[in-house]
């Protein structure tokens, strides 16, 4: 068998949905089905649209338009109140239809999900037939109305892009060999991890279309973002893996011993609660976001206790709560003796899709939190959620990595 031509294979298969909130009320509903849609948090003139239904996009109305103004722009819009437990239950079903043609890696947000092709599936027809078959199983065990547009790309991040450039259904491939040319086309916006005021910066720098960012080298990059997320995107906008720094770092975690007065299921959840707190500044002083959280348990007298669960993409400390609590209703009876969380399925900012449910004001309050404690010491500044365990853990030395200066 003649040996695949590098510059002919794709290593990513990203799968976006396409206006996902509108798409799952329009299956819900068949008599909105061709008509436009807007989802909002609450039926008030004054809130916004939380997401739009291609119909109502043709009309210039999108994701963040006033409601007044929607009515403006498309007076026969219809608005309905978005229900959470119902794009959960949909998204659950994509998933499934998704695995049922190829292995889920990632699933970055309600919405969005990252199939790593390994073998076979990385000639490019093969991946082609597979995108098609993916369409077609969301298609026909979910529903007609929920459209999706995939990207192949030789990593992760170009992936995504592909799936951006082509909307709605719709499907392109970015091959090595495409590279840099096919991304001139595009606006700087248009990347992920380039939002407003990194583009404002770029702007500053002289920077204003793709082929003037992709002639910058990596120091450049670097000094053009202000962080080491620029000399990644330099990377993964040439074809490269990040995968040298996720290998080197899989997991980020946090145990400690209980005192005696401790070792007991309360004792033990303060504990547990502030080592996550912990691991979740860690984890964005490092510059991941993290899939999963693993909590473990050693009891006296009795076998270890462990549990995981999977969550969407997040840097955030109370979504980590959260779910350690849900996941400590299941801990069997036992003397805790220890307790451990680990933070596992780390994604590099770089790579990272925001969430239409990612709260920007909650995101930003925890990065000021996170500057605060680094300039006048840990805890100065703490969630509610964690004030019963403040000063519980002391800084321990591990074998296995040096902790900084800073931590507590």
């Amino acid at each position: 068998m003649a040996a695949r031509d590098p510059s002919k294979t794709v290593s990513w298969l990203y799968v976006d949905m396409n206006s996902f909130f509108a798409s799952v009320e329009q299956e819900m509903d068949p008599s909105l089905r061709g008509l436009p849609v807007a989802v909002v948090p609450l039926k008030t003139d004054t809130t916004c649209c939380i997401a739009v239904s291609y119909e109502g996009k043709a009309f210039g109305v999108k994701t963040g338009t006033l409601v007044r103004e929607a009515r403006r722009l498309c007076p026969k819009m219809k608005f309905i109140v978005g229900d959470h437990s119902n794009y959960v239950r949909y998204h659950n079903l994509i998933v499934e239809a998704v695995e049922s043609c190829v292995p889920v890696d990632s699933v970055c947000s309600i919405d969005e999900m990252a199939c790593r092709l390994t073998g076979y599936q990385q000639d490019v027809k093969v991946a082609t037939d597979l995108a098609a078959t993916i369409k077609a199983a969301i298609r026909d065990k979910v529903g007609s109305s929920l459209k999706c547009s995939i990207g192949l790309g030789p990593n992760r991040y170009l992936a995504k892009i592909a799936g951006d450039m082509k909307k709605p259904d719709g499907f392109t491939v970015i091959l090595p060999s495409d590279l840099p040319q096919i991304l001139f086309q595009l606006k700087l916006r248009d990347l992920t991890g380039i939002g407003a005021r990194t583009e404002e910066r770029l702007n500053r720098n002289g920077i204003h279309t793709m082929e003037q960012l992709l002639a910058l080298s990596p120091e450049e990059m670097n000094k053009a973002w202000g962080s080491i997320c620029g000399e990644e995107i330099w990377h993964v906008l040439r074809g490269e893996h990040l995968e040298a720094r996720v290998t080197e770092q899989k997991s980020i975690s946090h145990s400690h011993v209980l005192p005696p007065e401790l070792r007991n299921r309360a004792g033990a959840m303060r504990i547990l609660k502030k080592l996550t707190d912990k691991a979740a500044t860690r984890l964005r002083k490092e510059g991941f976001f993290a899939s999963g959280i693993n909590i473990y348990v050693r009891f006296i007298g009795r076998n270890a206790w462990q549990a995981r669960c999977s969550l969407m993409e997040t840097q955030d400390t109370l979504a980590f709560i959260h779910a350690i609590k849900t996941l400590w209703k299941e801990l069997p009876d036992g003397q805790v003796f220890a307790v451990g969380v680990a933070m596992s399925g780390l994604v590099p900012e770089a790579l990272h899709s925001p969430s239409l449910f990612e709260d920007q004001r909650r995101n930003q309050l925890t990065r000021t939190l996170d500057q605060i404690n680094e300039k006048f010491g840990e805890d100065i500044l703490h969630y509610g959620a964690t004030h019963e365990s403040k000063g519980l853990v002391p800084l321990r030395i591990a074998f296995t990595r040096i902790p900084d200066a800073d931590e507590e």
